[in-house]
């Protein structure tokens, strides 16, 4: 009965792009603590997954066939090694990487509160 209140457009982008933030951010953590690996290949968030999103939500069917988009991880492309070992793990890229996702993240949480907020104070009148 509530589901259709939190169908909408906004409310379905921000909870797939907070899906694919937790992941990134377990693909980053994987990335820092693989570091000192010999033959180590950073991964991230498979380019598909934007793709899809964007097509899903530019046809307007983000709540129907756009449900079954899910984040995944891949091995990056364009990651250069950096070691002799074949390593591609960047420190400095990586916690750059994961502040601009902790900001992401943050952002689209917020998206989620206020439309909670908003729900809460058209229910009861009260903020």
């Amino acid at each position: 009965m509530i589901d259709p209140l939190f169908s909408s457009d906004t409310v379905a982008l921000a909870q797939r792009m907070l899906d694919a933030a937790n992941l990134r951010q377990q693909a980053i953590a994987s990335n820092l603590a693989n570091a000192e690996t010999p033959g180590y290949r950073r991964v991230d968030l498979s380019p598909d997954f934007a793709t899809h999103l964007k097509a899903s939500l530019e046809a307007g069917q983000l709540n129907t066939a756009g449900a079954g988009i899910k984040p995944t991880l891949s091995m990056d492309p364009n990651a250069r090694a950096v070691r002799p070992d074949g390593n591609n793990v960047e420190m400095d890229h990586e916690l750059v990487v994961m502040d601009q996702n902790a900001v992401n993240y943050e952002y689209l949480a917020d998206v989620v509160t206020h439309n909670i907020k908003q729900l809460k104070l058209a229910i009861t009148g009260q903020g």
